[in-house]
């Protein structure tokens, strides 16, 4: 008997279709479907009770349920939602605040810039200082024995900078203190929007995990749908299989999409300065606060306001300034040189030491072949790379800056399409069909297979919203996303790496995704 009830609810199953074809629409139609089965598998086909029939229906995820409502079977529909994880997580939630303040405190680069600050400014101070003058020992016609004579002595020597060459000097080196607080201003901005799109990977990665978990029971329960139809007949081993090996990639998907979590929870940490952070749940909501650009006037923000052309702009002046110092080199310092020396030779009237004796002496050099022409070639040269680094640097944001405008373009449009138009439409897909198998008008292996496209979509919903954040707060931070690159030390402001961003590794694509991770 309980056979006989297996396979009269798979029967149930498979024909309920064909009493839409007849014409039977109203609730009594089911025994007429389940006469039509009868007819056609022969008189050793035992009916039961729909009742029976019901509690032998394969179930599907856990969250949905069979029940019945007089003699018709219901299926209550499951719809995919975000944000299932945060509310499942068994501990506290991490938040973008704590992330960002905690990368604040210990991500190594942001010590790095102030160090460097530091560097700077002490290098002004130095450049700064009086040379210092110098004291000595001076002997001239140094005699020994019972004649004597000669003369000993000490002198000071102080050196007389001229044309206001220190002052020039340090502006040179106050330029460099100004790069490095710029440099630093942009590593905070580097690590923020770095915490920022680490954070929002790890919420979407979540998203993506509850998604393909759900994917994984809706092909087991179509696997077992069709070891049900096997057991009586309706379907061959073929379809069981095909049915176990989607089952399988679908759970191995889901195994995948974990070690994708673990990953980018593990680059989230490295950003934060924090490797060892134990794995956990952050909270956040994909489809609200998402970044509201408009996509002309961001291009023109990048390339005008991005702390890279202040840079630019910081280290052209310092090339000016560097060639105007180099053009005051030859101007020649004054070499002053005074002092005391005893003369001990004697007066030709008495036989007495002449004494005491001051001496005094300037020098200047005369610059006669070397007027440090060679220097000024070089200094005027720099000035005309920084100048067309400027320029450069505007036409590489502009250039990168239009790329990932599309590709925000690009994300926002899916996500919108799929939020207002595509989703709306998939589920009503889904709930008509639960209620056509309520009424006994389509199988549930139909309703199963709309429910799989509908989480499907549900998937590629995820992959646009991530495209939109992350895309979105690149653009935001003007492009500056890697958190762990080391700042740029004033005399390496211009390298080619500094106004743009490391790209991001490849994510492997699990079985069965539909689109590629942004």
């Amino acid at each position: 008997m309980a056979r006989n009830t297996k396979s009269s609810s798979a029967l149930w199953l498979l024909f309920s279709p064909y009493t839409r074809n007849s014409g039977l629409k109203s609730p009594s139609s089911p025994p007429l479907a389940l006469a039509l089965a009868t007819a056609f598998l022969g008189s050793t086909m035992v009916l039961t009770s729909l009742r029976a029939q019901e509690k032998t229906a394969p179930m599907s995820m856990d969250q949905q349920m069979h029940h019945h409502h007089g003699d018709v079977p219901l299926v209550t529909p499951v719809y995919p939602r975000l944000g299932r994880a945060p509310e499942n997580a068994g501990g506290a939630l991490v938040t973008l605040e704590q992330a960002q303040k905690l990368a604040e405190e210990t991500n190594p680069t942001l010590r790095q810039a102030e160090a460097e600050i530091r560097a700077a400014r002490a290098r002004q101070q130095q450049i700064g200082l009086y040379p210092n003058p110098s004291v000595g020992y001076t002997g001239d016609e140094i005699r020994g024995g019972s004649v004597g004579g000669g003369k000993q002595g000490f002198f000071v020597q102080q050196t007389i900078v001229t044309a206001g060459k220190l002052g020039k000097s340090r502006e040179i080196l106050g330029a460099e203190s100004k790069l490095a607080e710029m440099e630093a201003q942009e590593q905070r901005i580097r690590v923020t929007t770095a915490v920022k799109m680490a954070f929002l990977r790890v919420l979407a990665a979540q998203e993506w995990l509850e998604a393909r978990r759900d994917l994984a029971k809706i092909a087991e329960d179509g696997a077992q749908t069709q070891r049900e139809l096997m057991n009586t007949g309706q379907a061959d081993e073929s379809e069981v299989l095909e049915a176990e090996v989607e089952s399988q990639r679908m759970r191995m998907a889901a195994r995948m999409q974990e070690n994708t979590l673990r990953e980018e929870w593990r680059s989230l940490a490295a950003v934060i300065g924090q490797p060892t952070l134990p794995l956990a749940t952050v909270a956040g909501n994909l489809e609200s606060g998402w970044p509201e650009l408009n996509e002309e006037e961001a291009v023109e923000t990048i390339a005008k306001q991005s702390p890279a052309v202040g840079i630019a702009e910081t280290a052209s002046r310092r090339a000016e300034t560097a060639l105007a110092r180099a053009r005051l080199e030859p101007i020649p310092d004054i070499q002053l040189r005074a002092g005391m020396e005893y003369n001990h030779e004697t007066l030709e009237s008495v036989p007495w030491a002449k004494g005491w004796e001051g001496i005094a002496e300037a020098s200047v050099e005369i610059p006669l072949f070397n007027r440090n022409q060679g220097n000024v070639g070089a200094a005027r040269a720099d000035l005309e790379r920084s100048q067309q680094e400027k320029t450069r640097i505007a036409l590489t944001l502009r250039e990168r800056a239009a790329t990932v405008v599309d590709e925000y373009a690009n994300a926002k449009l899916m996500a919108l399409e799929y939020r207002d138009e595509i989703l709306p439409h998939a589920k009503k897909a889904y709930t008509l069909l639960v209620d056509k198998y309520g009424k006994m008008l389509a199988s549930y292996p139909r309703v199963l297979e709309s429910q799989r496209k509908l989480y499907e979509l549900q998937i590629e919903y995820i992959a646009a919203l991530e495209g939109v954040w992350t895309n979105g707060l690149a653009l935001e931070g003007f492009l500056l996303t890697d958190g762990l690159e080391a700042p740029a030390r004033p005399g390496e402001v211009d390298r080619p790496i500094r106004e743009t961003n490391v790209p991001m590794p490849e994510r492997s694509m699990s079985p069965g995704e539909a689109m590629p991770r942004p």
